[in-house]
C-alpha cells in the first residue's frame, strides 16, 4: 500500500509541476503585456489585468488544495484545474492581443 501512496503522490507532484509550469509561462506573458501597456493603460485594461491576477491566484489555491483532496475526487479536481488553466491562458492571449492593438494605435 505504501508503494501505491508513493505512486499517487509522485503523480500529483508531476501534475502540480506541469500546471505550475503552464501558469508560470502564462504569468510571464501577462507581465510582459503589463509592461508594454503600463504607460498607456486604460481603466479597462487595468481591471482586466487585476482579474487575470486573481484568476492565477485561484488556480494556485486549487493546486494547493489538490494535495488535500480525497483520492476519489482527484480526477475531478484535476479536470477543474485544467479547465481553469486553459481559460487563463486564453484570457492572457486575448489580453495580449488587445494590449498590442491598443499600443499600436497610439
Amino acid at each position: 500500500m505504501a508503494t501505491a501512496t508513493q505512486t499517487s503522490s509522485s503523480r500529483l507532484k508531476a501534475y502540480e509541476d506541469k500546471v505550475k509550469g503552464q501558469i508560470q509561462d502564462a504569468k510571464a506573458k501577462l507581465d510582459q503585456f503589463n509592461a508594454q501597456a503600463k504607460d498607456k493603460r486604460s481603466q479597462a485594461e487595468t481591471a482586466a489585468a487585476s482579474k487575470l491576477q486573481a484568476a492565477k491566484q485561484d488556480i494556485d489555491r486549487k493546486l494547493q488544495d489538490l494535495k488535500k483532496t480525497n483520492t476519489a475526487f482527484v480526477a475531478r479536481a484535476k479536470a477543474d484545474i485544467n479547465a481553469d488553466v486553459a481559460k487563463f491562458k486564453a484570457a492572457i492571449d486575448e489580453f495580449g492581443a488587445k494590449v498590442k492593438s491598443h499600443t499600436a494605435k497610439k
